[in-house]
């Protein structure tokens, strides 16, 4: 499932792939495909990217699922 969550709020603070990669220690390529959803990042990346997107698990990463 895509991250669409993930990409506009690193949009919004005007950061590009690269620079939130570089931020988190990670590849753009990594970025991309979690933003794709070709990628489960790791509890410890996702951890770093809210901190760096001032955003909460449950803000970029948690689903809900249809009842």
């Amino acid at each position: 499932m895509k991250n669409l969550a993930m990409k506009s709020a690193r949009a919004a603070k005007d950061i590009s792939q690269q620079e939130l990669a570089d931020a988190v220690g990670v590849s753009r390529q990594t970025i991309s495909a979690i933003e794709k959803g070709d990628y489960n990042p790791t509890i410890n990346l996702c951890i770093a990217i809210c901190r760096v997107l001032g955003k909460t698990l449950d803000d970029l990463f948690w689903q809900p699922t249809a009842e």
